[in-house]
């Protein structure tokens, strides 16, 4: 399949509005006084009606996250990733951990197309569902292109071994009622963090938290990486839960690499 094709396929747009990155929200938003949360009166199921800009939450239809069930094998293109180490800054958006990465961070590249990365975040457990299994945390992390679209990469995190890139990250979480944590000299590097195999699904999709805005090019890779059970726990200690539960698929095709 053509690249032009492969564009077409997955719905890229651009997103009007988007201008400074939030919270862990599977991409780039402007943040909104209206108040969410995952729970209750101002959960998953109540957000297109909390605000008229959060209206595709509850109307949308290629909203994320989603589960695959199934996805078409095709040649699609390699992902290329060009990352280089940034400083570790965490950030507590109130809604998971985020780690902001400056301008000429590197990125990727797929079919020609050039993502630079803008952020990191993290969901427990995933947001994504592979034939209705979530894992135990997913880290997305976010891209944006010269022309304001968004691609978002999925790296699956399943409950093993301890995992050496997430230890400082995670390590240095900001205290409760701090919004930033750094340390100074140290720098962390995706490189390290990602899988051996690249291989991927692919979907167009959306924000994964208000304002759901929609368009937004998902690769969620097919093998995932392993935390320890009490790296797990120090991310759930603060945010016990905060993936927004897998929405309708509707009329779209996931796609796959073949490995």
């Amino acid at each position: 399949m053509s690249p032009g094709t492969i564009s077409r396929r997955l719905g890229l747009a651009v997103l009007a509005g988007v201008c400074v990155v939030v919270s862990g929200a599977g991409a780039l938003a402007e943040e909104h006084p209206a108040h969410w949360s995952y729970s209750g009166a101002t959960g998953p199921e109540h957000w297109g009606e909390e605000d008229p800009s959060f209206a595709l939450c509850g109307a949308g239809k290629h909203q994320s996250p989603i589960d695959i069930e199934k996805a078409d094998t095709e040649a699609l293109p390699p992902i290329q990733f060009m990352y280089q180490p940034v400083p570790l800054v965490v950030t507590d958006t109130g809604h998971s951990f985020q780690v902001n990465v400056p301008a000429g961070s590197g990125g990727i590249m797929v079919a020609g197309e050039r993502y630079d990365l803008v952020q990191f975040h993290f969901h427990h457990p995933s947001e994504e569902q592979i034939h209705g299994h979530p894992t135990a945390m997913v880290a997305h992390l976010v891209h944006k292109n010269a022309a304001g679209e968004l691609a978002v990469v999925a790296v699956l995190i399943k409950q093993g071994s301890p995992n050496a890139f997430l230890k400082p990250v995670f390590d240095h979480f900001p205290a409760k009622g701090t919004p930033e944590s750094s340390l100074a000299g140290t720098t962390v590097n995706l490189t390290e963090f990602l899988p051996a195999q690249h291989g991927y699904y692919s979907f167009d999709g959306s924000l994964t938290t208000p304002p759901c805005s929609e368009h937004v090019r998902w690769f969620v890779l097919k093998s995932p990486v392993q935390a320890s059970a009490a790296q797990v726990q120090q991310f759930a200690a603060r945010y016990p839960h905060d993936a927004r539960p897998v929405q309708p698929l509707n009329d779209r095709t996931v796609v796959q690499t073949s490995d």
